[in-house]
């Protein structure tokens, strides 16, 4: 009695343990922990029915253990977890149980045992081992798999020692088992267990292919030779050999089917996000076509937000990293309070085409972490795609801008009005010849502003009125090369939402001069609309006498 309530102690104990750890770590998948978890209590409710003498009933717990480890396991090496590629596993679990039914039913014989070892237990606790050792091998350095691989060690360990010399020494290795799963469900390194991984499908190889087949074929191999050297006596061991072998080989295909359709669904999607966005003729038709492509890519309750942000400045500072030497990532993550959820940031950057667009940008889901990181490659893909397609959007209309600014100064280079195009931050981007000639300077400073070529008195109704939108008149004085002014009448228009100009045309006619004879200078009620150094020079000559 006192032996069942230590197996009661020891089982509950651990399974709390896991239970705890899934609750301070939260990993991102949970169902894995939880199976294992019941299957600590399975095993330790077998282990209780034993030491109260109730064998029956506690085989019955001991496989409902390696079911349930099974499945836990299962889940630990599904699609997007650690093991991506459970292509090989699934090879060796298959030539593991062809392997083993093979020794069961010509060593070990009809009693199912060798000596007083259960060949049963000895069969699963050895797939156990194979199963967690394959954990342990593709996530590396991790604690926690080596926790569970000692436990199934010592599973193994007593599974032979128990029968042969029973007693507590023999029985410790239950107490690994039950005291390094709970350990590793405690230490924080269990995160890495389910957090999701890109896929890295491995290339196909024929020896493969023939060890899978060597698998499916011993079962039915095994019960041929049986029945020809005369009654089928492991029947039953023949049929679920066969059956679980016959299981792996459909995951298996399953799982190729399912990576190759995946594979020609992003495909096909990037081929038509890739014409949509050939075709695109502006910003906003890029936007629709990278949406459609999300759309048609990712699972519709799998991605929460998408924005496509075409300037760094309207992104906030978490989504731009800091500036660091060498190429800028492809993508980067940022965490989520929701540890099920993420956000993944696509910059719109190309290198060689940086002078084109230097705002940058960034397409940024958000999402579960699970379905993004599997789909990261091909988002990166296709925020590459959209870049390209910008930075061609830009470069044409960089093309369309010099060749309308060509055919200006070609149609006014003899004409006596100043024609000027600046930009919105007031920079000039063209300037007719007769601006230089009224100026009286060869050429204009590089990157000058309408700004530096008026009086300073002028500047700030100069930069009130382009600050608005829409057309109008503005009366200002411009400051030539021997110091003097000369008063000029510009008439802007605000052609910023045209494609070709996206900025402003200024026109300006000297003042003082070129007038028609029926043309009439301001009257006096207008007079506040000339610049302030005009109105004071015109007090100074009034009551001069």
């Amino acid at each position: 009695m006192l032996r069942a309530i230590e197996w009661t102690v020891l089982g509950i104990g651990s399974a709390a343990a896991i239970v705890y750890g899934v609750r301070r770590h939260r990993p991102a998948r949970i169902g894995p922990w939880l199976l294992l978890a019941g299957a600590i209590v399975a095993s330790a409710a077998g282990d209780v029915l034993t030491a109260l003498n109730r064998p029956g009933v506690a085989d019955v717990c001991f496989y409902a253990m390696f079911v349930l480890v099974a499945c836990g396991l299962l889940q630990l090496t599904r699609a997007g977890a650690i093991l991506v590629d459970r292509a090989r596993l699934i090879d060796l679990l298959a030539l593991a149980c062809s392997t083993l039914l093979v020794v069961w039913v010509f060593v070990i014989g009809d009693a199912g045992q060798i000596g007083n070892i259960s060949g049963a237990y000895v069969i699963g606790a050895l797939l156990l081992l194979a199963v967690v050792a394959r954990l342990l091998v593709a996530v590396g350095r991790n604690l926690s798999a080596a926790l569970l691989v000692i436990g199934a060690v010592g599973v193994l360990v007593s599974d032979i020692l128990q029968p042969l010399w029973p007693g507590r020494l023999s029985e410790s290795g239950f107490v690994v088992l039950y005291l390094a799963w709970g350990a590793a469900a405690l230490h924080p390194s269990m995160v890495r267990l389910t957090e999701p991984a890109a896929p890295r499908p491995s290339p196909w190889r024929g020896r493969w292919a023939v060890l899978l087949g060597i698998s499916v074929a011993t079962p039915p191999v095994v019960l041929l030779i049986e029945a020809v050297h005369g009654t089928v006596g492991d029947g039953v061991v023949i049929a679920v050999a066969g059956a679980i072998t016959l299981l792996l080989t459909i995951t298996r295909l399953t799982d190729s089917v399912t990576l190759n359709s995946q594979a020609l669904t992003r495909e096909r999607g990037l081929r038509q996000a890739s014409a949509a966005l050939v075709a695109a003729a502006d910003t906003a038709a890029v936007d629709e076509a990278v949406r459609a492509a999300i759309t048609q890519l990712m699972p519709p309750d799998a991605i929460r937000s998408t924005d496509f942000a075409i300037d760094d400045r309207r992104l906030t500072i978490e989504a731009v990293p800091g500036l660091e030497a060498g190429p800028p990532p492809r993508s980067w993550w940022i965490e989520d309070a929701d540890h099920d959820y993420a956000t993944l940031v696509c910059p719109l950057w190309l290198e060689p085409l940086a002078v084109a667009r230097p705002s940058g940008g960034a397409l940024i889901l958000v999402g579960r972490r699970d379905t993004l990181t599997a789909t990261r490659d091909t988002l990166e893909v296709l925020a590459g795609q959209a870049a390209l397609a910008l930075d061609r959007i830009s470069l044409v209309e960089a093309v369309g801008r010099r060749d309308s600014d060509l055919y200006l100064r070609a149609v006014i280079r003899n004409s006596a009005d100043i024609m000027v195009v600046i930009d919105e931050d007031q920079r000039i981007r063209y300037a007719s010849p007769s601006l230089r000639e009224l100026l009286g300077a060869d050429d204009l400073p590089p990157l000058a502003k309408l700004d530096d070529l008026v009086h300073p008195d002028d500047r700030n109704q100069l930069r009130q009125a382009f600050r608005g939108s829409g057309d109008g008149v503005v009366f200002c004085s411009l400051l030539r090369a021997d110091e003097s002014q000369v008063l000029v009448e510009a008439t802007y228009r605000d052609l910023r939402e045209d494609r070709l100009v996206q900025g402003f045309v200024v026109t300006m006619r000297d003042f003082t001069q070129g007038h028609e004879p029926n043309e009439q200078r301001p009257h006096g009620d207008n007079l506040d609309e000339l610049p302030a150094r005009v109105n004071r020079r015109s007090a100074r000559h009034k009551f001069r006498y």
